[in-house]
């Protein structure tokens, strides 16, 4: 441990926040005289008090040992440096953390962006770990497994909301011209341009994959899913029902007619799905999974 380094640093980092001996000597609750002698490098700090300092300080306890430590404008701000350069999720909290502790006193506008900031890197690191998740799970699984098509489109559900969605569209669009006698090139064109906003065109690939396979539910979901986007609720039932009729384990098309009542104001019909999609997850034993739709019949009640 390099004592001159550290004494040297406590020095020059307090004079960056502006600060004197007697303020810090107040703040830390010792004597100025024992300020001077840690800067001085007569004597060392309590161990217990480098934390406080540090944060003060807008550093890391290890900072205080390093050449050239920079002082930041807050101990949050720090901490976000210390993410981004790491990536790791335990640094993340810290940083979390010591922002929301901030929040209840004073904070800077500048403190309110870097806050923003450390949101901002974490939604990008936690998308690119989904990525390469979903990849190893599509790798690990033939094309024809459930496992497979559920990845690969919650990737291109992914890559939609980070803004590529029209290329993933045209795509999927160049991939199903290429192969059209497979059903799982009509689902994953459908999600496409439904996940990327296209919602006519979403419906257009949905009506004709419906056309050549008729029994697959998931065409049925997407397309009830798009005409609800283009308010024509009428064939949205009608497709979600006939989804629900191929097979009733997808879900989704009773969570998509609920909340299209609730849209329409209709609460007595989404109260009464709410109510069935609670009963049907209990009788699988989701019972974690029945407490949603109980909550949504619950706040449908209120307008009854």
């Amino acid at each position: 441990m390099n004592n001159e380094l550290f004494s040297r640093n406590l020095r020059r980092l307090r004079l960056e926040k502006g600060l004197t001996q007697e303020q810090l000597a107040d703040t830390l609750g010792v004597s100025p005289q024992s300020v001077s002698r840690w800067e001085c490098g007569n004597t060392l700090p309590d161990v217990m008090a480098l934390p406080q300092i540090a944060r003060l300080y807008g550093v890391t306890v290890d900072d205080l040992y390093r050449e050239e430590a920079k002082a930041y404008p807050s101990y949050a701000q720090r901490l976000l440096a210390v993410y981004e350069a790491s990536g790791r999720t335990e640094d993340f909290l810290a940083a979390e953390q010591e922002f929301i502790q901030n929040s209840t006193g004073e904070q800077t506008a500048d403190d309110l962006r870097a806050w923003g900031v450390l949101y901002h890197y974490m939604m990008m690191n936690c998308a690119d770990k989904a990525m390469l998740k979903l990849d190893q799970a599509m790798a690990a699984t033939d094309k024809a497994d459930r496992v497979w098509y559920s990845s690969a489109q919650q990737k291109t559900a992914l890559l939609c909301d980070m803004g590529r969605g029209a290329e993933e569209a045209a795509r999927y669009d160049r991939e199903l011209a290429q192969n059209a006698a497979d059903p799982q090139q009509w689902l994953l064109c459908t999600a496409a341009h439904y996940f990327a906003g296209e919602n006519a065109r979403a419906l257009e690939v949905a009506l004709e994959g419906i056309r050549q396979f008729p029994d697959k539910a998931v065409l049925y979901i997407y397309a009830g899913d798009s005409c609800r986007a283009l308010k024509r609720y009428d064939e949205a039932f009608s497709h979600w029902q006939k989804a629900l009729a191929l097979d009733s384990s997808y879900l989704d098309a009773a969570y998509s007619m609920g909340f299209c009542y609730e849209e329409l104001k209709q609460y007595d019909k989404a109260y009464k799905v709410w109510t069935e999609l609670a009963k049907e997850l209990d009788r699988r034993g989701l019972t974690i999974e029945r407490e949603y739709p109980e909550t949504l019949a619950k706040n449908c009640r209120k307008h009854l």
